[in-house]
């Protein structure tokens, strides 16, 4: 027989600061934090000031850029929330994770000067130091996350822009309800304030430029520096859960036949409740979010994407994290949706403990 799995503790870091507080103040309408001018024409949601050196000690620090301080910190905030510190060498971990960060001013030295190839390599081996180069490597997240907070069991990443994110979660879970974890941290971590990554996205068309436009009219992408976490554990033993996730499903595939994957991802909902509260987290690019909606058949009561801005790995769990809140303050169920820019659709569904 599966166990029931709860989500006990959550660690938010965003434009609107960090931990529950902060991110509970977004579902009684909270206005989005933004910054127009910086990456103009593109929009994005900044990163609130965070104390990153109260968690992280300033030797590993050194080493980490900073989607890997922000997925460091938030995975702290999810233990303190859940009260897990003194059973660290329990959770077992799963990270979702990108390609780590261009060192940009390196980047532009090169391009100033245009040496030849010996040039090149001369200046990326003098420029890029060991430590450094080698944080880039995305299953790092996880050894960053198990070095500072103690984190002593197993350790997965997943790659994959969004769908990482989602099935991180869907592989934790059913973990916990088949009986082969009994405590898990599982979230992602995205900085989106890289001129690096917004040039790549605005080469392919998929962000918004000009002045911001919420969802779901907008043309386009907004990016947001953010991290979720939160830790899983079986409903039967926890201590205070947040919420029970009675459901969450995964697909991908190409483009083409994302309608029917989503169709199907919602015929295998469970009976929802008539007070039932939606949260998309949507990436915002028209085709991804246009199919989504038409599945759903109705607008989402609310948008990760315009909340904190669209987080990529980050989403799924920000948009998951944001319904156990939900369900902490009175909500009888939230359905969770989530479409990529590229792959991959989810859906869950979290109810209110036993």
């Amino acid at each position: 027989m599966k166990r029931p799995v709860a989500i006990t503790g959550v660690g938010l870091a965003s434009s609107q600061g960090e931990g529950r507080s902060a991110h509970a103040a977004l579902l009684k309408g909270a206005a989005p934090v933004l910054d127009e001018v910086r990456f103009a024409p593109y929009p994005v949601h900044p990163l609130a000031p965070l104390p990153f050196d109260t968690t992280i000690p300033r030797r590993e620090m050194r080493q980490m850029e900073t989607w890997q301080r922000l997925g460091v910190y938030a995975a702290g905030l999810a233990l303190d929330d859940a009260g897990l510190r003194d059973r660290v060498a329990e959770v077992d971990l799963i990270v979702a994770a990108g390609g780590g960060e261009r060192d940009t001013a390196l980047d532009e030295q090169i391009l100033a000067v245009r040496p030849d190839e010996a040039g090149r390599h001369r200046m990326l081996m003098d420029g890029l130091r060991p430590t450094l180069f080698l944080a880039q490597l995305s299953n790092l997240l996880a050894g960053s996350i198990s070095i500072v907070h103690n984190v002593a069991g197993s350790s997965r990443t997943l790659l994959g822009e969004e769908i990482a994110g989602a099935e991180a979660i869907r592989v934790q879970a059913a973990r916990i309800a088949a009986g082969t974890s009994e405590l898990g941290l599982v979230g992602g971590a995205f900085a989106g304030e890289r001129f690096d990554q917004l040039l790549l996205y605005a080469f392919g068309g998929a962000l918004q430029a000009g002045p911001w436009q919420p969802l779901p009219g907008r043309p386009g992408m907004v990016f947001g520096s953010a991290a979720a976490f939160l830790t899983l554990e079986p409903a039967t033993t926890a201590a205070s859960p947040l919420a029970v996730l009675s459901h969450i499903a995964t697909d991908q595939g190409p483009a083409a036949g994302r309608p029917d994957r989503l169709a199907a991802l919602f015929a295998g909902l469970p009976e929802r409740s008539p007070g039932c509260l939606t949260i998309s987290t949507a990436c915002g690019a028209p085709g991804p979010t246009r199919d989504e909606l038409a599945a759903l058949g109705t607008t989402p009561d609310l948008f990760t994407a315009d909340l904190v801005g669209h987080a990529v790995e980050a989403a799924f769990p920000m948009g998951l994290a944001l319904g156990a809140l939900a369900i902490a303050a009175g909500a009888p169920q939230v359905l969770v949706t989530g479409t990529g820019q590229w792959r991959g659709e989810a859906v869950a569904l979290l109810e209110k403990p036993a």
